[in-house]
């Protein structure tokens, strides 16, 4: 197997809670606890959660637009995590987002042209108007849209098409890595599966690499070639898309896919309730952090040691003492 795209070890961010007079930092949330994982060019990795798991916040920290706490992220042999301003503006090329809300990721006062080719000017990618316009036409038929629209503003178009100009601005670079973070959540079910439609079009085209962030497990099936699921700011099991829908390992995954709708009336799933809510993370539980809500937790083992993310069976990686 090639060397990996992507690399993430060890990941870690948490964020500091500050009060009193001088604002010290009185505690601390656990965002995301100790992430790791590789991926392959051309591959497609969903990662899938409650909301408040800490997936947005790994895709962010790997793009270093937040600053990680500890870990590395590796892309290309580069460090991400240790480079300089000028060395990370470079890696920008290659590593883009597609954020969750079109209306609030689009500036309202600039035209899509200039939303789109603000990219162009910082990297210097063309050398004329005519042809800094061309490439926005281009960039705007490729996800749907007509060339006309480049002159009119975010406000004039629909969420679907808002998310297209967003999808065309990641692109605008010519990125190998696009962290999609909740790039369909926003929109309306049958416009979803236009735009995911497109996602694994371009990424055919152009040979990209996804990290899907998403909540339902459903659109997560269809698009990914791998899933990881995350539970309070780690990876609780990680499998190829069939392996993880066909045998879920982890009994956080069993209760997720449980919930997901089947559109077969007579087909009867069992549901797998889960007790409680989500601990909080800023003091998150001891041992597994998911034993205050799993059916199967032992106590004096579950409650004490920190489960290892390890292999069961080729490619499929679960963090359980009771499975695997």
């Amino acid at each position: 197997m090639s060397a990996p795209l992507l690399k993430v070890k060890d990941l870690v961010k948490q964020f500091p809670i500050r009060g009193g007079i001088f604002g010290r930092t009185v505690d601390k949330v656990h965002a995301v606890d100790g992430v790791s994982f590789e991926m392959q060019a051309g591959e497609t990795l969903g990662v899938v959660g409650e909301s408040g798991c800490g997936k947005s916040t790994t895709g962010r920290c790997i793009l270093r637009l937040i600053e990680p706490t500890s870990g590395e992220v590796w892309f290309e042999g580069k460090n991400v995590t240790t480079a300089g301003k000028d060395e990370l503006r470079a890696l920008a090329r290659d590593m883009q987002i597609i954020f969750q809300d079109p209306y609030a990721s689009l500036n309202p006062r600039m035209t899509v042209s200039a939303i789109i080719g603000e990219a162009l000017t910082i990297h210097k990618l063309t050398k004329t108007p005519r042809e800094y316009e061309e490439r926005i036409v281009s960039l705007l038929e490729t996800v749907g849209l007509s060339g006309d629209h480049l002159r009119r503003y975010p406000h004039e178009f629909s969420g679907g098409q808002r998310q297209r100009i967003g999808i065309a601005r990641a692109l605008a670079v010519s990125p190998k890595l696009i962290v999609c973070d909740e790039a369909v959540s926003a929109l309306d079910v049958s416009i979803q599966a236009q735009v995911i439609n497109l996602l694994e079009d371009l990424r055919e085209q152009f040979k990209l690499t996804y990290i899907f962030i998403a909540h339902d497990l459903s659109v997560v099936e269809h698009i990914s070639h791998r899933v990881a699921v995350m539970y309070l700011g780690r990876i609780v099991e990680l499998a190829s898309s069939r392996s993880l829908y066909t045998n879920p390992l982890h009994p956080y995954t069993e209760a997720l896919l449980s919930a997901v709708p089947i559109p077969d009336p007579t087909v009867k799933r069992k549901r797998i309730p889960l007790q409680g809510d989500v601990p909080s993370p800023i003091n998150p539980p001891s041992g597994c952090h998911f034993h205050t809500r799993c059916p199967i937790a032992q106590k004096g083992l579950c409650d004490k040691d920190k489960p290892l993310l390890r292999q069961s069976v080729e490619g499929h990686w679960v963090a359980c003492h009771l499975r695997g």
